[in-house]
């Protein structure tokens, strides 16, 4: 709730989760598809991947069908911070809902950074964009749908 609030972001549009491991999606999603196992297999970028029947999470991180939208990270902070929680945490860019997403520290807003309680030391100096991961829905019935590249 303090996410939303904070990127002034409608509750009805959902958020993703980050996790550390394959092992972690098989505990939020009631059957994994094995299409998901191939496209993990096979990306070059990050990957959120959307999943049906979701479970384990709470409510307001689901879509309206009951989906989540779950990426498997691979940089090393958030995979140590997915550790140490034992369980998936919320990912989303650091902006008000609708601006501009920043790419690094230096371009997220004052008032995002005077919003939350604590920023991490992690990568502020860094100037290089990160790319935003691609996102894909599966469906329970095999259909594939790419929401972005």
């Amino acid at each position: 709730q303090r996410v939303y609030k904070i990127k002034q972001r409608a509750d009805s549009k959902a958020l993703i989760v980050l996790t550390d491991s394959e092992a972690k999606v098989e505990y939020y999603v009631s059957e994994v598809p094995e299409t998901a196992w191939q496209l993990l297999d096979v990306a070059v970028k990050p990957l959120t991947l959307i999943y049906p029947g979701a479970r384990n999470l709470a409510t307001n991180l689901l879509a309206d069908d009951g989906s989540i939208a779950i990426r498997i990270t691979k940089e090393p902070f958030s995979q140590q911070l997915c550790r140490l929680f034992r369980k998936a945490i919320v990912s989303t860019s650091a902006n008000i809902s609708g601006n501009a997403a920043p790419h690094n520290f230096s371009e997220i807003s004052d008032e995002i950074k005077n919003a939350v309680d604590y920023i991490v030391t992690a990568r502020r100096d860094e100037i290089k964009e990160s790319l935003p991961s691609s996102i894909i829905k599966l469906e329970a019935d095999g259909t594939i749908k790419i929401i972005r590249e």
